[in-house]
C-alpha cells in the first residue's frame, strides 16, 4: 500500500494483560507475523558499536551481524528516555525477527530518512549480486563492483536466518505465554528431533500448574540426576537446558502422575487417556541453533565494502 507501518505500545492504555513490555519485541512479533521484509529498529545511536562511543573514542561500529549468538557489543546504554527498551531488547528482538527470516536494522531514529536510503542501498547490493553471479561462486568482490553504490547512512544490519522458521513454529515459541515447564530425558529430545511425539516415559518431572492445551517450556535433563519430592521437581548436577516449547495434552496434575510410564498405563492411572502422547509432535517447536557457516557470503563481503 506504500506505507511503513510503525509499531508503538501505548504505554498510558495497555494493561499487564496485553502489555509487550517494550515496542521492540511487539515489532519483531509484528514482523515475523506480516512476513515483513525489513524491520527497522529506530534507537538514539547510529548502530551497535564494539564499545560505548560516548566514553571509548575507539569503539568500532558493527555494520553487519550474521550470527547473534556470537555477537560481542557494548549493550550497558540504557538506551533513549523516551523508549521503555535499550539496546539490550533490540538484540532480542533482532533475534527473533531474522528467525522467521526477516531482516533486522538498528539506526538512528532522528534520521527517519535513513530507512528508505538503507532499502535502497541493500536492493543495489542485491542487483549487483544477481547481474553478477561470479560473486556468488565464491570470488572476493572487488572495489569497481560496487563502486557506482553510494554508502549508506551507518547502520547495523542483522542477516536474516538461511532457515527461517514457518508461522506455527513460530507461534508456539514465541506467541503464546509458557505455563511451566516439562523436563524430559535425553532419549526423548532425540525422538523428538526424528518428528515423534512425546510419550509420558520420556517426561522426568514438571514445574509450575497448566493445564490442557496450554504452552510449556521443554527443558532436557539427565534423568538419573533429578527426582521428585512433594511433587516439586528437583533436579541435581548440570542446569536442565530449555529448547522448545510445546502445547500439551494433560495438565501439570496429570503428567506428575503418568511420567516416566508407558502410555498404556495411562487409562489405569488417570481412569481415562485422552491421548498416547503428553504432547503431539505438531504442537512442540524447538529453538533453532545457530546454522550459519563463519564464510561471509557475497552479499556479505558487498556489504563490508
Amino acid at each position: 500500500m506504500g506505507v511503513i507501518p510503525i509499531v508503538n505500545e501505548n504505554d498510558t492504555l495497555a494493561v499487564a494483560e496485553i502489555k509487550f513490555g517494550d515496542n521492540d519485541t511487539l515489532s519483531a512479533i509484528t514482523a515475523a507475523m506480516v512476513k515483513a521484509d525489513y524491520l527497522f529498529l529506530m534507537t538514539d545511536v547510529d548502530c551497535l558499536y564494539t564499545e560505548n562511543p560516548r566514553n571509548n573514542p575507539h569503539a568500532k561500529a558493527i555494520e553487519v551481524v550474521s550470527d547473534i549468538s556470537a555477537l560481542q557489543a557494548d549493550v550497558s546504554t540504557a538506551g533513549s528516555a523516551l523508549g521503555t527498551g535499550g539496546m539490550s531488547t533490540k538484540i532480542v528482538a533482532a533475534k527473533l525477527a531474522t528467525s522467521a527470516g526477516v531482516t533486522t536494522v538498528i539506526t538512528r531514529s532522528s534520521k527517519p530518512g535513513n530507512v528508505h536510503e538503507i532499502v535502497r542501498y541493500l536492493q543495489r547490493l542485491k542487483d549487483t549480486l544477481i547481474s553478477s553471479p561470479q560473486l556468488d561462486r565464491g570470488s572476493d568482490a572487488k572495489s569497481e563492483d560496487v563502486s557506482d553504490i553510494p554508502r549508506a547512512p551507518l547502520h547495523t544490519r542483522f542477516l536474516p536466518s538461511a532457515t527461517p522458521v514457518q508461522s506455527r513454529s513460530f507461534w508456539l515459541l514465541h506467541g503464546l505465554k509458557p505455563h511451566g515447564t516439562v523436563y524430559i530425558d535425553q532419549g526423548a529430545y532425540s525422538a523428538l528431533q526424528n518428528k515423534a511425539g512425546l510419550l509420558p516415559a520420556g517426561v522426568v518431572g514438571v514445574e509450575g500448574h497448566f493445564g490442557q492445551q496450554e504452552s510449556v517450556k521443554l527443558a532436557v535433563v539427565e534423568k538419573r540426576s533429578s527426582s521428585a519430592i512433594d511433587g516439586d521437581f528437583v533436579h541435581h548436577g548440570e542446569e536442565p537446558k530449555e529448547v522448545g516449547r510445546a502445547l500439551v495434552n494433560y495438565g501439570s496434575a496429570e503428567i506428575l502422575r503418568i511420567k516416566g510410564v508407558r502410555s498404556t498405563q495411562i487409562q489405569s492411572i488417570l481412569g481415562y487417556a485422552d491421548s498416547e502422547y503428553v504432547a503431539l509432535r505438531e504442537n512442540i517447536s524447538f529453538f533453532q541453533a545457530p546454522s550459519r557457516s563463519a564464510t561471509p557470503s557475497s552479499l556479505e563481503r558487498l556489504a563490508h565494502r
